[in-house]
């Protein structure tokens, strides 16, 4: 690929009081490497370090309280041990002067049991079961249906991602995501097949983007609005999710978080329709990231340059080059990232992948 191809990406950027030195950044990815009790470790402050050179690091989700947990092995921010060990990352990256946010991701329904703390029935905005399985211990099991939050508890949810929030800058984080994609429970309340509420927080779409509007304005008066983003994914059906009205939806919710002066908008585009993502853009009058799944760089670099994004993500190229910025400027070939891996355990397809240099 010629390098003139991407030089919109190797431009300067801010996303909010975060400076950036190029355009080319890590999307969130779970990879299932923390304790049992969701502590990160040494293992995880080196993947993350070796991956500094990313313009900003986005990592995998985490728990913002116990029941926010559906996976084996994530990461959380609910207790002093996580913390901590989140600030072994976080003095890691900027020890090899990187930028990193934490991803606020609270599952919802997308949860099972067995692999929470204390083993409880996971809680969504309706007790309406999602389609598939969850990985346990065990194996495979249904996901089962989940316990609708009470209003009360809805409240307290957003003061959850509130704390969480505040634990990782106290953990050294440079910001944090708030996870409204991918049909977790932001993206729960959004969407019209699982959230079935007759309060403030169901029904129209005024009510439905509620919940997601509550969870960033408290998480920007918590630690500010430079050093918040969030993530959402119009029309993506991943984790049972249904969006029959996001044209309507996605507008107003953009338009209603807008004036929260968010350090960035990060929008995962599935493909198909970009009139709707050029929609959030003219809406939206801050930093945009934009992950374009499964395109090529070059396109992504397009993206930048016809002002479309102003920051783009990748996930499995950032997880297998550990030096992607520094191979993509130079020509180098790419190291293909092994699925097999992903969510393993240990070093093999985590820290190993080779970087410029290595015989």
């Amino acid at each position: 690929m010629p390098t003139a191809d991407l030089n919109a990406l190797w431009q300067p950027a801010r996303a909010g009081d975060i400076r950036l030195p190029h355009r080319l950044a890590m999307a969130p990815m779970t990879r299932g490497r923390s304790t049992a009790e969701g502590v990160p470790t040494e293992l995880n402050a080196r993947y993350y370090a070796q991956r500094a050179s990313n313009a900003l690091i986005i990592t995998e989700g985490t728990q913002p309280s116990a029941d926010g947990q559906g996976y084996l092995l994530t990461p959380g921010l609910h207790t002093e041990e996580q913390v901590a060990g989140w600030r072994k990352v976080t003095d890691a990256v900027h020890a090899a002067d990187g930028r990193i946010v934490v991803q606020l991701m609270h599952v919802g329904r997308i949860a099972h049991p067995d692999n929470t703390p204390h083993g409880r029935q996971p809680v969504a905005p309706s007790p309406v079961r999602p389609a598939g399985v969850m990985f346990t211990a065990s194996g495979p099991r249904e996901m089962p249906r989940p316990r609708a939050l009470s209003t009360q508890e809805v409240a307290t949810t957003v003061d959850d991602y509130r704390r969480a929030a505040a634990g990782a800058v106290a953990a050294g984080a440079d910001g944090v995501e708030i996870h409204g994609a991918n049909g977790y429970l932001v993206h729960q309340f959004l969407s019209g097949n699982a959230n079935q509420r007759t309060d403030r927080y169901g029904g129209p779409v005024g009510n439905r983007i509620r919940f997601a509007v509550e969870v960033a304005a408290a998480v920007a008066d918590e630690i500010g609005a430079g050093r918040t983003g969030i993530r959402l994914s119009p029309g993506n059906p991943y984790n049972d999710i249904r969006e029959d009205d996001a044209q309507e939806l996605y507008p107003a919710l953009v338009r209603a978080l807008a004036p929260l002066n968010l350090a960035y908008l990060h929008l995962l585009h599935t493909g198909g329709d970009d009139e709707l993502l050029d929609t959030l853009r003219s809406l939206w009058p801050g930093t945009l990231v934009l992950n374009r799944a499964g395109a090529d760089l070059a396109v992504r670099a397009k993206d930048v340059a016809d002002g479309r994004a102003d920051i783009v993500t990748v996930g499995a190229l950032a997880l297998a080059n550990p030096d992607l910025a520094e191979r993509v400027r130079s020509g180098m070939p790419l190291n293909a990232p092994d699925p097999a891996t992903f969510y393993s355990g240990g070093e093999i397809g985590y820290t190993d992948y080779p970087v410029r240099g290595d015989v």
